[in-house]
């Protein structure tokens, strides 16, 4: 009898310890700290990352969520991807909110509406919670870093010779943006209008700047307004995704391909057939998943206070090699992803996003 008992209190012995180093090595997985350095090597830090678009409906930042997670598997983080439907700052504030209201360490937002979602980022930065901005920048104070895809000045003036040489230089042009909030096409625009001070541009003429709210059935209607109201118009700009490829189709529909040169920044997987149709022969954009990726490090190095914005800090991202903290176009602390990709009919079917 007195041997069955020690059995049992040996079992039970034997069962607590069990118990009790799984909860350990639970905990230390759980709590691991991130690297001393900013470089390739990182421990598993367990982040909690909340990645905001400016829409989950535009394949653009369907891009950048799976850069995001990428990048999140890498470090040992954790990405939820999740949005708004519409392209609106007001409605991005309650994914903000819930953010900051379940722990989130940490939330990278692109947004079409600084003024509409600082206060809410205060609040959670109020709350512990580090903010990054990336694609379209927030007001400075209310977060850390920037991750630019490229300089706004290099991305306006590109447009502009883009568009320029299909035109040869002369005649009336039109800008297809998104919405007149948006921070980074107002930005880009703001550029476009320096680069055209310039003598080589002195015979064209910028006759308006439309807006279709990263809308494709809005931006087919502003293109056909402005081909119905220039009848004389050699050229549009969309310096966003949905804009030029509504009006590459509304081009092609009204068989202006040949006479109205189109240029813009575009996904190859949605101009693919209308670049070989012959209706935008140039046009470009970043690696969006790259985009995606290099914000998502970005933050997770803020959390583990390796990043704080202070120009000249360099780090490793992974797979896209060092980057500095820089000032860029006026603005800063920013990180920038790197010079645009430029697609044309001869090398388009070399990418597939």
């Amino acid at each position: 009898m007195r041997k069955r008992k020690l059995g049992l209190f040996g079992m039970v012995i034997g069962l607590v310890l069990a118990v009790a180093s799984t909860v350990g090595l639970t905990a230390s997985a759980g709590t691991a700290k991130p690297a001393k350095s900013a470089g390739p090597a990182v421990k598993l830090a367990g982040f909690k990352i909340y990645f905001i678009p400016k829409t989950t409906t535009i394949p653009v930042f369907t891009q950048n969520g799976i850069g995001a997670k990428e990048a999140a598997t890498k470090l040992g983080d954790t990405v939820t991807y999740n949005g708004p439907t519409d392209v609106s700052g007001a409605k991005q504030v309650p994914f903000i909110d819930s953010a900051a209201s379940q722990g989130y360490d940490a939330i990278v937002i692109s947004t079409p509406d600084p003024a509409a979602v600082a206060p809410a980022l205060k609040r959670a930065t109020d709350k512990g919670v580090k903010v990054v901005s990336y694609d379209g920048d927030t007001t400075p104070d209310a977060r850390t870093i920037f991750v630019a895809p490229t300089t706004n000045k290099g991305i306006g003036a590109y447009q502009v010779k883009w568009v320029a040489s299909q035109m040869h230089f002369k005649g009336q042009f039109a800008i297809l943006s998104a919405t007149p909030t948006s921070g980074n096409q107002n930005t880009w625009i703001k550029f476009m209008k320096l680069e055209l001070k310039k003598k080589a541009y002195k015979n064209m003429t910028l006759v308006k700047i439309a807006y279709g709210n990263d809308n494709p059935t809005d931006s087919a209607k502003q293109t056909q307004s402005l081909l119905q109201a220039y009848p004389k118009l050699k050229g549009i700009i969309s310096p966003t995704t949905v804009g030029i490829q509504a009006a590459a189709q509304e081009l092609q529909q009204e068989g202006k391909c040949k006479s109205v040169a189109l240029t813009g920044l575009g996904l190859p997987n949605d101009m693919r057939k209308y670049v070989k149709k012959g209706c935008a022969k140039k046009f470009g954009l970043w690696n969006e998943k790259d985009l995606g990726y290099l914000a998502t490090y970005v933050a997770h190095y803020v959390v583990a206070k390796k990043l704080d914005g202070s120009l000249g800090q360099t780090f490793t991202a992974g797979r896209l090699g060092k980057y500095k903290v820089v000032a860029s176009d006026g603005n800063k602390p920013v990180v920038v992803l790197g010079p645009p990709l430029v697609f044309t009919p001869k090398n388009i079917d070399k990418y597939h996003f």
